[in-house]
């Protein structure tokens, strides 16, 4: 927040008030400046001693300057002396240089000052013609106090400094730009005189706490009684030109806001602030950010309507700033200075647009953040070499204020987008990223005003001619496995239930128990036949209604009872309410190998997207699934070479190999014994694949790619025609095609790690039973060396990596 001011109008009127209120009395005299003189020239031989006597002849010539002045245009008939004796104070040598004056003490009322002071900083009233940068209150307290620390030091010699940053702000008569005067204020041709009979004492402790400034203005007020002394003599004024320190501090807080660069009044003071620091009433501030491929382009006159950097800027592609001013700035990392365009040799469409606009001189800079280019600013204007390099350093020290705002910027609006991709599309995949960033953009930009378009309205996203990979690890048999760990459990808490029920028929041989264990038996009897759909509810739910409800009771039949009941309570599972015993092993053995193949493709996975970045995703059930899609169009640079296909294709054969040797060893650490299976889905020809909203997820796109999801879906229950015999099996790896020259290029492959000894030498080619919705597809099967050496395990886990550099 800046600063109040004090307009030069209020500033006569409020110091006018202020000296009526001045507790101490004040007059003007040239006294202290004379026994200066007196001091210096007493030595009438000496040079200065000859010129005080001449001095002392005209001052008694002059009488009315030798007391009190009470009106000081008194003065103007002695311009010469009062010229002479002011030598001392302003020496005529930095007239030009310095801004200063002479004050009646205690009031902002000038009786003398450099020409350069009057010319700048003084109205024809001799008052100052400016603005201070404090409130009314702060003015009156920041007088009170000087008027106290100078007592406090000449009557009692305590230091006691006051150190307030008054800033004088005036506007400058040439360029009618702000600038900022620091004013120190000298006290030496003040004298102070007690207007009492006698001065308060000051204790040792007020003496203490007075060096140590911990007495507020209160305290010394309260101290030193209102009337006790005279200020006699006039206060020496000096302005300081700190234009350049006030901007850049002013800058610093107005960039720290983040609404510094989005408003159009916000905006508009950052380059009236820049004009006054380069000294240039013309100048024109420009700021570019880059997202991806676009630049964003502010200036002052663009139109601000939204609290977002992207919504009201002019948005160019980079491509269009090719050989521009931009665009060698940013490749020289260093600011651009042109100070005549229309002479610059390598004009563009760009440079031809600002010739147009009406530029003549013009700096690009690149903006940086941690050695990246996130955007430019420029400063332009209408006059040849208003800019030149003898500005570089001034350029210098904004470029990291203006840096630090476009970055503060972007990541608002990457937030904002982010927001947007995930409300729309939960997780994307990094590589594909970009493509759902510029959907967003593209919406934004379609909107010429009102609220940003909600992430509902996004634009379809489709890659078209990317190329699929997909395989799966599958557990074989798994299902049945299941359906075996349940029918067992079950089995098992039928048992426990059938010993509680006939323990209490043993001690009290009701009918309704035995009738209780027929229906134990009968439930037992269905379940050894089949474990078939909703039975683990049924018995679930017959155990706990008709045989769990009578324990509370049946434990009073004795203590084998009871026995019994405990021993059904130990095997049932606490959390799930069940005997979950061999489910628990089956879940246990899926989870290893699940884990163990998910662990290894991530480890492959990580190699492979530092050779050829592709869209990756995997799914995990009864095994591990993994779907690949590569191509020019998934890549914002769209750079894609074939090689990085057969490269993916390899590395897939490569991965079948690593999954089938470390799941083979997994087997003496698995609970129940499973076996894996492989399968690689092979389709050499590209297809579409479109975002599905509703579903969050990626799929083929178009009636024809629909084929390749169907074989998908279908393809692990595949069989071989004419047999009956499912293609997959463990310990082998099925590769399933429709075309011949598919199949002659994964011969290759095979052949390479037949020759490596991860692949038998042995080749199966077989035709593969209908499936609905694929027909003609055709299968080469292979299996796994199980005897290669854990080293060549080993170098499977970086298979993507060593096919790539071999």
């Amino acid at each position: 927040m800046s600063q109040p001011e004090i307009s030069p109008t209020e500033l006569t009127a409020k110091l006018a008030e202020l000296t009526r209120e001045f507790p101490f009395d004040v007059e003007l005299s040239l006294t202290p400046l004379i026994k200066f003189w007196e001091r210096e020239g007493h030595d009438p031989q000496s040079l200065r001693g000859k010129l005080f006597e001449t001095l002392r002849t005209a001052l008694m010539e002059a009488p009315e300057l030798a007391g009190p002045i009470h009106d000081v245009s008194a003065l103007a008939k002695h311009q010469d002396l009062l010229g002479v004796l002011m030598d001392v104070v302003f020496p005529p040598a930095f007239w030009q240089q310095e801004y200063a004056a002479a004050l009646v003490p205690f009031q902002l009322k000038s009786f003398y000052s450099t020409p350069l002071f009057a010319r700048e900083l003084m109205g024809t009233d001799g008052k100052l013609s400016g603005r201070l940068n404090i409130d009314w209150p702060t003015l009156g307290r920041f007088r009170l106090l000087n008027a106290y620390s100078l007592v406090l030091r000449r009557v009692w010699d305590i230091d006691f400094p006051i150190d307030y940053p008054l800033i004088f702000t005036v506007e400058d008569r040439t360029t009618s730009l702000d600038r900022h005067f620091k004013i120190l204020f000298d006290g030496q041709f003040t004298d102070i005189e007690p207007t009492g009979a006698t001065l308060p004492v000051l204790s040792a402790e007020i003496r203490e706490r007075l060096a140590a400034r911990t007495m507020g203005l209160d305290a010394l007020i309260a101290l030193i009684p209102r009337g006790s002394f005279k200020f006699s003599g006039f206060t020496v004024f000096r302005a300081v030109d700190v234009t350049d320190q006030e901007v850049l501090s002013s800058l610093k807080r107005d960039l720290i806001d983040k609404e510094s660069i989005m408003s159009s009044e916000r905006f508009t003071a950052l380059q009236t602030k820049l004009r006054t620091l380069f000294r240039r009433p013309d100048l024109v501030l420009g700021l570019g950010a880059i997202e991806g491929d676009r630049v964003l382009s502010l200036n002052y006159g663009a139109r601000f309507d939204h609290s977002c950097l992207f919504a009201d800027s002019v948005h160019q592609k980079v491509s269009e700033f090719a050989g521009s001013i931009y665009m060698r700035a940013s490749l020289e990392r260093k600011p651009l200075f042109i100070e005549d365009l229309t002479v610059y040799p390598e004009r563009t469409a760009v440079e031809e647009a600002l010739l147009r606009d009406g530029v003549r001189n013009i700096v690009v800079a690149p903006l940086h953040y941690q050695e990246q280019t996130i955007g430019s600013l420029s400063l332009s204007s209408p006059n040849v070499a208003d800019l030149t390099a003898l500005q570089a350093p001034k350029v210098g020290e904004v470029l990291p204020l203006f840096s630090m705002a476009v970055k503060r910027s972007l990541d608002e609006l990457d937030s904002r987008i982010q927001g947007f991709i995930k409300e729309q599309c939960t997780a994307i995949h990094p590589v594909v990223e970009w493509r759902f960033r510029k959907a967003v953009f593209d919406g934004l930009e379609g909107q010429e005003s009102g609220p940003i378009k909600p992430p509902n309205q996004m634009p379809p996203i489709v890659f078209r001619d990317v190329y699929p990979f997909y395989a799966i690890a599958d557990i074989r048999g798994s299902s049945t496995q299941r359906s075996w760990s349940i029918q067992a459990d079950l089995l098992t808490q039928l048992g426990l239930a059938r010993d509680v029920v006939r323990a209490a028929h043993g001690v009290r041989p009701l009918p309704i128990l035995d009738h209780l264990t027929h229906r134990i038996d009968q439930h037992a009897a269905d379940l050894e036949m089949s474990l078939r759909s909703g039975d683990e509810v049924t018995v679930i739910g017959f155990l706990r209604t008709a045989v769990e409800s009578l324990f509370e009771h049946l434990r009073i039949f004795g203590p084998t009872v009871r026995d019994r009941i405990e021993a059904y309570r130990r095997a049932v599972d606490p959390q799930i309410g069940t005997v979950y015993h061999r489910r628990r092993q089956f879940d246990e053995s899926v989870t290893l190998i699940t884990e163990t193949i998910s662990a290894y493709l991530d480890l492959e996975e990580q190699a492979a997207q530092t050779m050829c970045p592709h869209y990756f995703e995997k799914q995990k059930t009864d095994g591990v699934d993994y779907t690949i899609y590569a191509g020019a169009s998934l890549l914002e640079s769209g750079a894609f070479d074939p090689l990085y296909l057969k490269n993916l294709r390899l590395s897939q054969l490569m991965i079948a190999c690593g999954v089938t040797l470390r799941t083979e060893r997994l087997k003496e650490r698995l609970p129940v014994p499973l076996e894996v299976t492989n399968l690689i889905l092979v389709q050499h020809a590209p297809l579409a694949i479109r975002f599905r909203f509703d579903e969050k997820r990626f799929d083929v796109d178009g009636a024809y790619n629909v084929r390749y999801e169907i074989i998908k879906k279908r393809i692990d229950k595949a069989v071989i025609r004419g047999t009956g015999e499912r293609l997959t099996q463990p310990a082998k790896i099925a590769i399933v095609h429709s075309h011949a020259s598919e199949a002659a290029e994964w011969r290759d492959y095979i052949e390479y790690l037949q020759r490596r000894g991860y692949l038998v030498p042995d080749v199966e080619e077989v035709e593969l039973e209908e499936l609905p919705g694929a027909q003609g597809l055709r299968a080469l099967r292979v299996a796994v060396d199980l005897t290669a050496s854990a080293s060549a395990t080993a170098d499977l886990a970086i298979g993507a990596a060593s096919s790539s550099t071999g």
